[in-house]
C-alpha cells in the first residue's frame, strides 16, 4: 500500500535513471524522453555541466537564508535582466511556477492599492484567458481558465475572469474599473499548445496602456530557449514590453527554481513624484511585501547558471530552431489522417489529434492513450487536453533522436487508426 497522496494520475512505469535523452525503468528498458519532466531537463539527465555545478556547490555552501546577501543571486539575476529580458528590472526568485506566477499576482495586487480607481477603491482584478494553466495554488487555479482545476476549492479566491484566447474583443469588452493586469501565456502548454497571435499580443500591450494595466507574461514552460528564443514571447512580438514575467522549469535543468521579474518603468499618474511612493513598478515590492525560506539559494541559483551558461555557450537555441523545422517538415510528409496540425514553436510541438478517427478505449481521453501506447514503445510524450500530444525534447537533442522518436509517433498513431 502505497503512503503518497494520489494526486497524480500515473503512467504504469516507475523510472530510477537518466542520461541525455534517455531514461531507464527498474527493468532495464530503455526510453527515448520527449517530455522532460514536462519541459525541466532543458539539458537531458544528469548533464555534467550541472551536475558538477551542483556539487561544487553543495560542499561550499547549500543553504542561505534571505537575511543575508547571496551572490549567486545576483550573478543570475543580472544574467536573466541583462542576456535575456534585455529591458530594465528586478528579479525575485522562487521554488516553482505557481511560486512566480503568485508573486506576480502579489504585484498586480500592490499596483493596484497604489494606482487605484477614479473614487480611491483599490483596483484588484486580473484578466486571463480560457485553456490557461498558471498553477495548482488557490491563486494560481483562480487564475488558470480551466475548469478541471477548481473542482472541489470553492470558495476561490475572487477577482480573476477568464476570456477567449486569442480574441481582442473580447478582451476590450471585459476591461472594467477594476481590472488591474492581464496575464497570458505567449504559448499554452498545458491547454494544448495555442500560440498567440502577434496581432493578439500586440492588441493586449496596446489595451494595457491605454487602461494602465500591467501586462503579464507566464513563461514558466516556455522561457530560457524552449520556443527559440530565451524569451518566447519576442519569437511572437519581439518589440513588447512586459510589465512582469514568471519563469521555472527548464530555468534550472532539473533543479527546483522559479522566478519573476518586474520592470524598472516609472509608475504613472504622477506618483513617482510623491516621495511617500516609489519610482518604479519593481520597487512596489519592497522590504516585507514577498518572501520565501528557499528561493533563490546559493545551490538553486548555482544550477541556473550552470543551465543558462550551458545553452548560450553550446548555442542550442540554433539547434531548437532546426530542430522544429525538421520536425514540422517530418510530420508534413506523412500526410497521416490522425495528424490534423502541428502546433507551438521551437521544442513546444503540439501535434492535433482527428479522435473520431482514431481508436480510443472508453472512458479513456485519446491523447493520454496515445502517450500510454507510446511508452509500450519506448517513447515517453505526454498529452495537452484531450486531443493533443506533447513533443518535449531537451534543447540538445540530435537529429538522429528525433527521427527515433517520429518513427515511433508515427507507427503508433497507425496502429490506433481506425478502418476508413
Amino acid at each position: 500500500m502505497s503512503h503518497i497522496l494520489s494526486t497524480y494520475g500515473r503512467f504504469p512505469l516507475t523510472l530510477v535513471k537518466g542520461e541525455g535523452t534517455r531514461v531507464w525503468d527498474e527493468a532495464g528498458n530503455s526510453y527515448l524522453d520527449f517530455c522532460s519532466g514536462i519541459a525541466v531537463c532543458a539539458l537531458g539527465h544528469s548533464p555534467k555541466v550541472l551536475v558538477d555545478a551542483i556539487s561544487q556547490q553543495a560542499a561550499t555552501l547549500i543553504h542561505c537564508c534571505n537575511l543575508y546577501h547571496i551572490p549567486q543571486q545576483e550573478e543570475l539575476a543580472t544574467l536573466i535582466v541583462e542576456k535575456h529580458v534585455k529591458l530594465p528590472g528586478k528579479v525575485f526568485f522562487a521554488n516553482s511556477g505557481a511560486e512566480s506566477n503568485d508573486g506576480l499576482i502579489k504585484s498586480a495586487r500592490r499596483y493596484g492599492h497604489a494606482n487605484p480607481q477614479a473614487d480611491g477603491s483599490p483596483r484588484y482584478e486580473v484578466l486571463s484567458f480560457k485553456q490557461s494553466f498558471h498553477g495548482r495554488t488557490l491563486a494560481g487555479i483562480s487564475a488558470t481558465g480551466q475548469d478541471k482545476v477548481k473542482e472541489g476549492f470553492n470558495p476561490l479566491p475572487t477577482g480573476f475572469r477568464h476570456l477567449p484566447f486569442n480574441d481582442l474583443d473580447a478582451l476590450t469588452a471585459a476591461i472594467a474599473p477594476e481590472t488591474v493586469a492581464i496575464i497570458l501565456e505567449p504559448i499554452q502548454g498545458e491547454g494544448g499548445v495555442n500560440v498567440a497571435t502577434p496581432e493578439f499580443l500586440r492588441g493586449v500591450a496596446a489595451l494595457c496602456k491605454k487602461h494602465d494595466l500591467l501586462l503579464l507574461l507566464d513563461e514558466v514552460q516556455v522561457g530560457f530557449g524552449r520556443c527559440g528564443d530565451p524569451m518566447a514571447w519576442r519569437e511572437i512580438a519581439p518589440e513588447l514590453e512586459p510589465d512582469g514575467i514568471s519563469w521555472a522549469k527548464g530555468m534550472g535543468g532539473g533543479f527546483p527554481i522559479g522566478a519573476f521579474w518586474l520592470s524598472d518603468r516609472p509608475l504613472d499618474r504622477g506618483l513617482q513624484s510623491a516621495p511617500e511612493n516609489p519610482a518604479t513598478l519593481s520597487s512596489l515590492m519592497g522590504p516585507g511585501s514577498h518572501g520565501t525560506t528557499y528561493g533563490g539559494s546559493p545551490l538553486a541559483c548555482a544550477a541556473s547558471l550552470a543551465v543558462l551558461k550551458e545553452i548560450a555557450d553550446k548555442k542550442l537555441i540554433e539547434n531548437v530552431r532546426a530542430q522544429e523545422a525538421h520536425i514540422r517538415e517530418t510530420i508534413a510528409l506523412w500526410n497521416h489522417p490522425l495528424v490534423t496540425e502541428v502546433r507551438g514553436k521551437g521544442l513546444l510541438i503540439g501535434i492535433g489529434l482527428d479522435t473520431e478517427k482514431m481508436s480510443t478505449p472508453e472512458g479513456k481521453l485519446p491523447s493520454i492513450h496515445l502517450s500510454a501506447e507510446l511508452i509500450k514503445s519506448g517513447l515517453l510524450a505526454p498529452p495537452a487536453g484531450p486531443a493533443t500530444l506533447r513533443l518535449l525534447p531537451p534543447l540538445n537533442v540530435t537529429t538522429e533522436e528525433v527521427d527515433q522518436a517520429l518513427k515511433i509517433v508515427h507507427s503508433t498513431l497507425t496502429s490506433l487508426q481506425t478502418s476508413p
